[in-house]
């Protein structure tokens, strides 16, 4: 059956405590049209949140997409279909990171400087590479949130500490949400 022209996606961030942070992705099945509009969709997303990378979890899709942009340059697009890290080397580094499921919170995370990844393009090409540095960094914190991991799980005591009234905040406006039935 030959894909057909969908509707445009438009997606809005999922913010923490959304239950659907937590659960580990399932694998794409259908490498089509709709894949694309997906993750075209959350390339927009990721941009107009002024992100370096997004997972399908944070705009609420229980899949194992994730979409990377380094540079912010168009040519360094890269759509992560079914990643699987095969490796993670290199001495740990320490850097502050931020994710747009916790707005306006930062920490410092340690991840090893580089991993090696299996994944598939949206045309279902499978494929693996290394990265190294930032790069590495975002493919990593991304695809802890395929895992059903997030920026809190990572975050030391202090970071905790220090975030604790902004953390709650995000969990008091889940919950005002949910009684409220504003919640998708």
């Amino acid at each position: 059956m030959p894909d057909t022209p969908q509707e445009k996606l438009e997606f809005t961030l999922t913010l923490y405590p959304e239950p659907v942070l937590r659960k580990q992705a399932r694998p794409v099945a259908a490498f089509d049209e709709h894949l694309r509009a997906t993750v075209d969709a959350m390339f927009e997303r990721m941009r107009a949140s002024q992100g370096v990378g997004l997972a399908a979890p944070q705009v609420g899709l229980n899949q194992r997409i994730l979409v990377l942009n380094p540079s912010g340059e168009p040519q360094d697009d890269l759509a992560l279909i079914n990643v699987t890290i095969l490796e993670r080397s290199g001495p740990l580094t320490s850097f502050e990171e931020g994710c747009l499921s916790f707005p306006d919170i930062y920490a410092e995370v340690k991840r090893p400087q580089r991993c090696r990844i299996e994944a598939w393009t949206p045309q279902g090409e499978r494929f693996e590479r290394e990265f190294d540095g930032f790069t590495s960094r975002i493919v990593q914190h991304e695809y802890d949130h395929l895992e059903g991991v997030l920026l809190v799980d990572r975050m030391s005591p202090a970071d905790k500490a220090r975030h604790r009234a902004a953390l709650a905040a995000l969990v008091e406006r889940y919950k005002a949400r949910s009684l409220s039935g504003a919640r998708k």
